[in-house]
C-alpha cells in the first residue's frame, strides 16, 4: 500500500463515501424481497407509466436542448451584442434557482391564464398540468448544460480554419458540416447527457408545473415521494432503482457515442 498515492487514496475514499455506498445500499434494499417481488413492483402499469413520462420526456427535452443550446453557445461566442454579459450570466439562472422558484415560474407562465399559456389556450394547447408542462420544465433546467459545455470548445476553434475552408472553395454550409461540427459532436453529446441526467432526477419544478395524475404526467422521481408518503419504502426502493440502472445505462451508451465521435471526427 505504500506505493499508492496520498491523492488516489483520498479521490477513492471520497467516491466510496459520496457515490458507491449509497448506491450499494439502494441495491441491498432493493434485494431484500426477492426478484419476483422486485419484478412485481418495478413492471407495475403506475411504474411503466411513469418510467414512459420520465425518460422520454427527459430525451426529448434533451435533444432540443442539444440544437438550440449549440446555437445559444455560437451567438455568445461568435457575436457582440448590448448587453451580452448580463444574457450569458442568464444562462446559469436554472442552476442558481430553487428548482420550487423555478416550476412556480413556470407555472404562470404558462397555465392558462398566464402570459404564453393564454396565447396558447384559444388553440386548444394547455402546457402547465400536462405532460407538455413536465417537457418545458426538463428544457428549462437542462439548457445551461449544453451551452456551457461547448463555449470553451467553441473559443478554441480559431477563425482561421473557416477562413482556411472558405479559400479552398468550401461554402459556409460546408465548412459547418464538415470542419466545424466535427469538433463540436463530443461537447454537444456530453451536455445532452448531463441535462438527461439532469432532468430525470428533477423534481421541485415538475411537481409544480404537472398534475402529478398517474397515466398522464406522473414522473417517477414523484412516484418515489407518493411510495414513501404511503411508507412503502420498498416500492420507492425499487423504482429507484430502476431510475439508477436504466440512467447508468443511457449515460454508457452516450459515452460510448462520444468515443466513436472522437475516434472518426
Amino acid at each position: 500500500m505504500k506505493h499508492i498515492s496520498w491523492p488516489w487514496r483520498i479521490t477513492f475514499g471520497y467516491m466510496t463515501i459520496m457515490l458507491l455506498l449509497p448506491i450499494a445500499a439502494l441495491l441491498l434494499s432493493a434485494s431484500t424481497k426477492g426478484f419476483a417481488e422486485f419484478w412485481r413492483i418495478a413492471t407495475s402499469p403506475i411504474a411503466i407509466a411513469a418510467y414512459d413520462v420520465t425518460f422520454i420526456t427527459a430525451l426529448l427535452a434533451a435533444g432540443l436542448n442539444g440544437i438550440f443550446g449549440t446555437l445559444i453557445a455560437w451567438v455568445l461566442v461568435r457575436y457582440e451584442f448590448p448587453f451580452k454579459r448580463i444574457v450569458d450570466a442568464t444562462i446559469d439562472l436554472p442552476f442558481a434557482l430553487p428548482t420550487a422558484v423555478a416550476g412556480l415560474s413556470l407555472a404562470t407562465v404558462y397555465s392558462e391564464n398566464g402570459w404564453i399559456g393564454s396565447l396558447l389556450a384559444p388553440l386548444g394547447i394547455k402546457i402547465a398540468f400536462t405532460r407538455l408542462g413536465v417537457w418545458v420544465a426538463m428544457l428549462f433546467i437542462s439548457l445551461p448544460f449544453v451551452v456551457r459545455t461547448l463555449q470553451p470548445v467553441l473559443r478554441e476553434i480559431e477563425p482561421e480554419i473557416e477562413e482556411c475552408a472558405w479559400c479552398l472553395g468550401a461554402s459556409k454550409s460546408q465548412t459547418f458540416w464538415r470542419v466545424l461540427l466535427p469538433q463540436m459532436i463530443s461537447p454537444i453529446l456530453i451536455g445532452v447527457a448531463l441535462g438527461f441526467s439532469r432532468a430525470v432526477g428533477e423534481y421541485g419544478s415538475i411537481v409544480i408545473v404537472a398534475s402529478n395524475i398517474p397515466f398522464k404526467d406522473l414522473i417517477a422521481p414523484v412516484l418515489v415521494f407518493q411510495r414513501l408518503e404511503q411508507y412503502d419504502y420498498y416500492g420507492a426502493t425499487v423504482i429507484g432503482t430502476v431510475l439508477l440502472v436504466v440512467s447508468l445505462l443511457i449515460l454508457l451508451a452516450i459515452n460510448l457515442l462520444q468515443t466513436w465521435g472522437r475516434r472518426y471526427a
